[in-house]
């Protein structure tokens, strides 16, 4: 796990400078670092540099950048590529000099050219430079689970495993892209391909970006949509098959991700998720796994007590650490430091709080992401359902209300809450993604309308109709796998395991586990109203039933209490109409009395619809970076 950055420009960079960019990412490779700059033809130079912490092959053989024998390839790679081992056999006739799997990447590329992509089953962002062709390459992996940002204006590219050393890069200006900001306040981060920043861009998962000569060209390797239909032509329709069989890609998935050079761990919930990936592990162990998992004192929020359960059961070396809501506080200041663009889901707090943790005892650690998504776990996926079963009735209340009559007394807000979100429900590609209206005027409502006529990002992904699916929570799902999923929870969990330069390996998100998942029909994993059947009878088979069985609870910040309390003043200094005019960002007389209105009121319960504490949460923040980075 590293960190890495570099550039393709005219323009005279210099190793201090490359250095100066390197090093602020620190924290993703404290054990070393290396840059290098090439001359390439008609005045362009390659800047390349790595921070590297170290898990395979600790010897100075991993240094980065890499070279291949021949001189033609330099390489610099952030992640882990599970099957090197298997790949080093297909390549036996390169003349290896490491273990380490960066070396495989470049083997892999002089035999195969950048298809070799293809047969990576890993995490992975790379940058390879190929002095023969003087050809750039910038390959993401399949589902997003490491980063990979570039920028790319008047011909030049930088690109990083992070903002922070394209903001140090000499030239970057640093204009700030107001068409994703509405987008950004309601989902609460910013997706893929888009970033804060004008001209620079993320790569997508699954792609690859080829630099050649101030012309970029991009394209998919791997695309979930792609995958999913072909995947449906081989369903596995017996149930007892299916389940055998994705028992089997599980416990290989571990298997793969519990070799390392240093000491590796699990995160346990007690989650059915984490909780299956530990009980893995522990099988495929000769000692007992150390795991770890944060507590609260907060009886409602706490899952500490399921977690030493299911530890004490399969007889793990756990640790835990009980936190209260002033250890949380602590670290809202440090958010925009390692988040580097705005980012505002909160778990990220806890995220980091256990990262921490585990640092202290490992440098790799199982987590159980990828679950939900896969195998539809969270509870969206069943209101999704319901949604789809009433959505002719919703129709039906809306055109009634769309009467004249009807319109004129307003009759749709005197519906209750439920009934006017299905109502209200009638954009054809954002099907899935309902939800209170009220939010969606708001977060268009807080920016500022510009005068230069560039077109919004729509609050919604208005692209559900090319999933070509019928049934709306497998379509959700498959959104969530473009967005949520690599946009949200793989950048959380980074960044907040990054912070403390950590390594966190996903089993369930292996390239042979997702596209068995497309396999498996769908009511093997929504059986009846049993969301993530089929992995919970997986899970079953290693852990009772009854230590699992329970509602999901998840990380919980009391965000009303903060915003309206410890936070309050803060916010205020972030919301009053003299810096929103000066900062020209928002619109100044609204965003002032909507917080006011909120700091007064607060969230008024689930069935209102005007519980504005996660929009509010994500102003802060999104003031919280501007102040570090542009104040």
């Amino acid at each position: 796990m590293c960190g890495i950055c570099g550039y393709v420009s005219k323009r005279n960079i210099t190793l201090e400078q490359l250095k100066a960019m390197n090093d602020t990412m620190y924290h993703r490779g404290p054990d070393d670092s290396g840059e290098e700059i090439y001359e390439m033809s008609g005045g362009w130079q390659v800047g390349f540099g790595q921070r590297r912490l170290a898990i395979m092959d600790l010897s100075a053989l991993g240094h980065q950048p890499m070279h291949s024998a021949n001189q033609q390839v330099s390489v610099v790679f952030n992640g882990e590529i599970y099957n090197h081992r298997e790949l080093r056999e297909e390549l036996a006739d390169y003349p290896f000099r490491s273990n380490c799997d960066t070396e495989v990447i470049i083997a892999a590329y002089l035999k195969w050219g950048i298809r070799c992509v293809e047969r990576f089953n890993g995490m992975f962002a790379i940058a390879l430079y190929d002095r023969e062709t003087e050809e750039l390459w910038l390959v993401r992996d399949r589902i997003g689970k490491k980063p990979l940002y570039y920028w790319y204006e008047g011909g030049n590219l930088v690109f990083a495993s992070e903002m922070k050393p394209i903001m140090a890069c000499p030239g970057f200006d640093g204009r700030i892209d107001s068409r994703v900001l509405s987008r950004y306040l309601f989902q609460q981060y910013i997706n893929a391909p888009e970033s804060i920043y004008e001209h620079v861009y993320k790569t997508e998962p699954g792609s690859v970006v080829l630099f050649l000569k101030g012309e970029l060209r991009t394209w998919k390797y791997w695309d979930v949509k792609k995958v999913y239909h072909e995947a449906q032509k081989s369903l596995v329709e017996d149930y007892a098959q299916a389940k055998n069989e994705l028992k089997e890609r599980l416990r290989k998935s571990v298997k793969a991700r519990m070799v390392a050079d240093v000491p590796l761990g699990s995160f346990l919930s007690g989650g059915y998720d984490s909780s299956l990936v530990t009980a893995i592990a522990q099988e495929c162990s000769d000692s007992p796994v150390k795991t770890f998992s944060i507590g609260f004192h907060e009886e409602k929020y706490n899952e500490a007590k399921y977690a030493r359960a299911v530890a004490d059961y399969l007889g793990t070396d756990h640790t835990e650490l009980y936190i209260d809501e002033k250890d949380m506080f602590e670290l809202v200041e440090s958010i925009p430091a390692y988040y580097d663009e705005p980012f505002a889901d909160s778990s990220e707090i806890a995220t980091m709080m256990v990262s921490k943790l585990a640092r202290e005892y490992v440098t790799v650690a199982l987590s159980g992401d990828g679950g939900d998504e896969f195998f539809c776990g969270y509870n969206i996926y069943a209101n999704v359902a319901q949604a789809q079963r009433l959505d002719g009735l919703g129709a039906m209340v809306h055109g009634v209300c769309s009467l004249p009559g009807f319109k004129q007394a307003h009759m749709e807000n005197k519906l209750p809450f439920r009934v006017r979100v299905i109502a209200g429900n009638r954009e054809r590609e954002s099907k899935t993604q309902f939800g209170a209206g009220n939010y969606l005027v708001r977060a268009k409502a807080m920016v500022k309308q510009k005068d230069s006529g560039d077109e919004w990002l729509p609050v919604h992904y208005l692209t559900e109709s090319e999933y070509q699916v019928k049934n709306w929570q497998i379509r959700r799902m498959l959104l969530d796998m473009d967005t949520y999923l690599p946009g949200d929870i793989l950048c959380k969990v980074d960044r907040a395991s990054m912070k403390y330069s950590l390594e966190s390996r996903c089993p369930i998100l292996d390239t042979d586990v997702m596209e068995f998942s497309y396999r498996i029909p769908h009511r093997f994993k929504y059986a009846g109203k049993d969301k993530k059947h089929i992995l919970k009878d997986i899970a079953y088979d290693y852990i009772p039933r009854n230590l699992l069985d329970r509602p999901k609870v998840g990380f919980g910040v009391p965000l009303d209490k903060w915003l309206r309390g410890g936070l309050r003043e803060q916010l205020l200094g972030y919301s009053s109409y003299e810096f929103l005019k000066r900062q020209d960002i928002f619109d100044a007389q609204y965003v002032s009395k909507m917080v006011e209105e909120y700091i007064r009121t607060g969230d008024r319960g689930p069935a209102t619809g005007a519980n504005y504490s996660k929009l509010t949460w994500s102003f802060f923040v999104f003031q919280q970076w501007y102040q570090k980075y542009h104040g």
